[in-house]
């Protein structure tokens, strides 16, 4: 018929897929200062086209200068949630895996971390949380970190109960920050993390645990944090906090995690 508009299943495809894209845009700077930032470039993009609609030169002209560079402006402010995106789209969809590259480049990678090595490490963190001990651990997965290692003392050391108190001990020189561990290794403590961008509302929150939200944003790493002050454990993935989970729950979190087909 003509004058009939005709949808091809293609146009379908493409609404779904922009329409998924901008779903997974939304959930990565929901609750961040981003989110408020591209608000306000939508309300200035909404503006340009009023003016020119009304044929406002002077102004249009402006607007299209502010906008010429908005594509350069968006990449310096939004570099944070462009990495994590990325990392969400390699972790969550097994690009790797797709493409064999975990095997190609898995000469030099650590060793998993073992039931033993994982006992050790609950018990290591039951002993400082019920010492009100404060703790902040990161494990890595697919990241390697190195860029937070570097921040802090190389240890290299099998992770053993003995070993995580000690370093988190009030008077250790190396209880301030971060360990790092990698496989059945502790590689580093005292190490630097970012924080998380996301308004953390919860009064509890220290600099720890805002720490560990903000280190699993941005990387596939997880983390756990024993609160100096409450004497709680709480588990971190995907910049997602479950608090004062018990010894057993944490143990669950870790098989799941680090051992996925002994979950299974």
């Amino acid at each position: 018929m003509p004058g009939f508009i005709s949808i091809r299943f293609l146009d379908i495809l493409d609404i779904l897929l922009v329409a998924f894209l901008l779903y997974q845009i939304y959930r990565l700077i929901k609750g961040t200062v981003a989110f408020n930032i591209v608000i306000g470039l939508f309300s200035l993009y909404l503006v340009g086209i009023v003016v020119r609609a009304l044929d406002m030169e002077l102004l249009g002209s402006i607007m299209g200068q502010v906008i010429g560079v908005g594509v350069l402006a968006l990449i310096i402010v939004f570099h944070p949630e462009i990495r994590k995106f990325l990392v969400f789209i390699g972790t969550n969809y097994n690009v790797n895996r797709i493409l064999m590259l975990d095997k190609m480049f898995s000469a030099g990678k650590h060793s998993k971390m073992s039931t033993d090595h994982i006992t050790e490490l609950i018990e290591g963190c039951k002993a400082m949380a019920e010492s009100k001990t404060g703790a902040l651990i990161v494990i890595t997965q697919s990241s390697e970190l190195q860029e937070q290692i570097n921040t802090g003392e190389i240890v290299r050391a099998s992770v053993s109960k003995a070993l995580l108190t000690s370093i988190f001990f009030k008077n250790s020189p190396l209880h301030d920050g971060a360990i790092i561990i990698s496989g059945y290794k502790i590689i580093a403590a005292k190490c630097v993390l970012p924080l998380s961008q996301k308004d953390v509302k919860n009064k509890n929150f220290g600099l720890r645990h805002s720490a560990a939200i903000g280190i699993t944003e941005n990387t596939d790493a997880i983390s756990i944090v024993v609160s100096e002050e409450r004497g709680t454990i709480s588990f971190v993935s995907d910049g997602k906090i479950e608090e004062d989970i018990t010894p057993k729950q944490l143990t669950n979190r870790l098989d799941k995690f680090l051992n996925p087909e002994k979950s299974k």
